[in-house]
């Protein structure tokens, strides 16, 4: 339950369960649906739009697939999430928050600085380097945890510290990468802006004498408005819960159905017994007409009936559509029945 993915958490960050609980929330049901399309889309980050969201997220469902831990359900509301972030980024302009980020930090640099260092290969990285190269910058040096071409490790910071005049942080790290002490032995004065979520700078780096550090929370004060397209996705957003939900719905009628076509088997097979005790006489081939005739009937005399049966029960207060159908044919559908799981689309 909830106290065990306490405990998992707690052991990952290597804090105290008492102290991650005032910092964990929980919802359930359509709610939780919500909040994952809204964390796929990039509105439940500090930086509305953040690209790096929608990455971790498939990252995260990846491992989870990876390791059979993800069952149907979560496998359909992941591929779900993933769409709803894809459509957000593609149909409105929520990207230009984070250019916009990045844009307005360097704004806020004073003076004129020539040497640009950048932490973090990832999005909001390589946005830094863009739009330093749009402004004529050219002196920019890259340090990054894992090794890539042209960049510098990060076993390198402190030594690349001492020759920088702006740093601009933007690592996926859980832990600060720029610690007091690293900043406080590059001894000179420093612009450090710290883009990251959670932070890469450590409390103290700010307070240190010549550092000026610039922070979301500093940049959230000042950005310009993107409210227009923060409604844009939430329209998204909204409309994308609707047809999940409708989903869901319709996908709990799925057991009714299958239990009613079985109770329809059951009945065709019991008189195809009744026929072969009362006309003994039959040849194989003949009973075997009147099986594949008696079942062709079946069939065509349910499927307009399921068919639009799931459609209804898809609708807002679908579920006493399949109700009803229980209850006219004396149903108790197995509600656990094995589904197939498909394979990750990224």
């Amino acid at each position: 339950g909830l106290s065990r993915i306490v405990e998992s958490l707690a052991r990952a960050t290597g804090l105290r369960a008492e102290e991650l609980v005032s910092s964990l929330y929980v919802h359930h049901g359509i709610d939780a649906v919500r909040h994952v399309f809204r964390v796929a889309a990039g509105l439940e980050s500090m930086v509305a739009g953040e690209p790096q969201i929608l990455g971790q997220l498939r990252d995260a469902y990846q491992r989870a697939s990876d390791v059979d831990s993800a069952g149907k359900m979560l496998h359909e509301l992941m591929q779900h999430a993933l769409r709803v972030g894809k459509r957000a980024h593609a149909e409105t302009g929520i990207d230009k928050a984070p250019r916009s980020l990045v844009s307005t930090a360097l704004d806020l640099v004073e003076g004129a600085p020539k040497r640009y260092l950048i932490v973090g290969a990832g999005a909001m990285g390589a946005l830094a380097t863009a739009e330093l190269g749009r402004r004529g910058v050219t002196d920019i040096t890259m340090v990054n945890r894992s090794d890539r071409p042209g960049v510098f490790p990060i076993s390198d910071l402190s030594l690349l510290l001492q020759d920088a005049d702006v740093v601009v942080a933007a690592t996926a790290s859980v832990e600060p990468v720029l610690t007091v002490e690293m900043v406080r032995a590059a001894a000179r004065p420093l612009t450090i802006v710290d883009l990251a979520l959670p932070r890469d700078v450590e409390a103290g780096v700010g307070a240190l004498p010549g550092i000026r550090l610039i922070d979301i929370e500093h940049l959230t004060a000042v950005l310009p408005d993107h409210s227009a397209e923060l409604h844009e996705v939430e329209r998204i957003v909204d409309g994308e819960v609707d047809a999940y939900g409708g989903w869901l719905r319709g996908n709990e009628i799925a057991p009714t159905v299958a239990a009613l076509r079985t109770k329809a088997d059951d009945v065709v097979a019991a008189e195809l017994r009744r026929l072969s005790q009362r006309r003994p006489e039959l040849t194989e081939d003949q009973r075997g007409e009147v099986a594949h005739a008696l079942h062709r009937v079946v069939q065509r005399l349910l499927h307009e009936p399921t068919v639009r049966v799931r459609q209804l029960a898809a609708q807002p207060g679908g579920e006493a559509y399949t109700q009803m159908v229980r209850d006219l044919f004396d149903l108790n559908p197995q509600l656990s029945a094995v589904a197939e799981i498909p394979e990750v689309r990224a």
